[in-house]
């Protein structure tokens, strides 16, 4: 009962945001600006760089599962995060994929901890390069936001993800011996040391701070495809800065996909920084659209994989 409340809370929110967002949107404008082989070219080029993502997103994945007792092959990952991108579509929250890649790397036989393990530390190192990247664009982020209320919600959402993430990192070089035995940091523990032990090593350290920032270089790329699709007066370097805390804010597990959120703070971010607020709205949507294509791809895979052939069958091995 409680998680089909938690569901209708974001759905709720999704068609808030979103009804109050698309009020002064023009919808058959935005069309007709994507009517044509260039704009379709710039879109099809979007979906493109999705894909490359989740890939490097998989190269990062890959190092930290091998660290954490679930290790993958490379195709297998990325079946997985293709998966993973489906369900991200379909369950309420913008990383409700994860639950389901833990799933299926619990399912291949490494065993629910390491699954786990492989997930929440990869997703909390990919939280940590997030806000890294827009705390070392804060001086130019300062110049293009002039409005005092933006450069404060900016602030405050950029720290306190850092400011957790670190958090997060000391936790696991704490001494304390009791972090390891109580219930309740035990597992959290556990994590902060692989993550610790992942980014530090001279092994791993160097080609996860790429493999993370370039995931959300990537994203930013993702956007200025659909900038350019739609003609929008936007230049790459205010994408740049505008894109990463918008994605950090989309994290927040409150609608469905992000939707809603996404385009209500793209929105905001435009305006803030002097720019068309619908134009904002509409980078988003089809920002979003692109998104949905690349999960509908994700959907397929799953249809055809060989985990949901075998759903409620014995485990199925993991191969490389």
């Amino acid at each position: 009962m409680r998680r089909i409340l938690l569901s209708t809370v974001k759905i709720l929110i999704s068609a808030a945001l979103l009804y109050l967002t698309l009020r002064k949107v023009n919808l058959t404008e935005l069309a007709s600006r994507i009517n044509n082989v260039a704009s379709l070219g710039w879109i099809v080029m979007a979906i493109a760089v999705t894909f490359l993502q989740i890939y490097v997103g998989v190269l990062r994945w890959r190092e930290i599962s091998t660290e954490c007792g679930a290790p993958l092959g490379t195709t297998q990952a990325m079946r997985f995060n293709m998966i993973g991108a489906f369900f991200n579509q379909t369950l309420p929250s913008s990383i409700g994929g994860d639950a389901v890649r833990l799933w299926l790397v619990a399912r291949g036989g490494a065993g629910w901890r390491a699954a786990t393990y492989s997930i929440f530390v990869d997703r909390a190192i990919g939280l940590i390069a997030l806000a890294i990247i827009i705390v070392a664009s804060l001086p130019w982020s300062y110049s293009l936001i002039r409005d005092p209320a933006g450069r404060s919600a900016l602030l405050i959402v950029d720290f306190a993800a850092l400011a957790g993430g670190l958090g997060f990192l000391v936790l696991g070089r704490l001494p304390w011996p009791w972090l390891k035995r109580w219930w309740g940091t035990h597992h959290l523990h556990a994590c902060s040391v692989i993550a610790n032990r992942v980014i530090f090593s001279r092994k791993h350290g160097p080609a996860i701070a790429v493999l993370s920032i370039l995931v959300h270089v990537l994203a930013v790329v993702i956007a200025w495809c659909v900038v350019q699709s739609i003609a929008a007066p936007v230049g790459f370097g205010e994408i740049f800065q505008l894109v990463p805390p918008v994605m950090l804010i989309t994290m927040l597990p409150i609608s469905i996909a992000g939707w809603g959120v996404r385009e209500a703070t793209m929105g905001l971010a435009f305006g803030y920084a002097g720019l068309m607020t619908n134009e904002g709205v509409n980078v988003s949507l089809l920002f979003g659209a692109v998104t949905f294509v690349v999960g509908a791809l994700g959907g397929l895979v799953w249809i055809f994989s060989a985990e949901k052939a075998a759903q409620g069958s014995a485990p199925i091995e993991v191969r490389e």
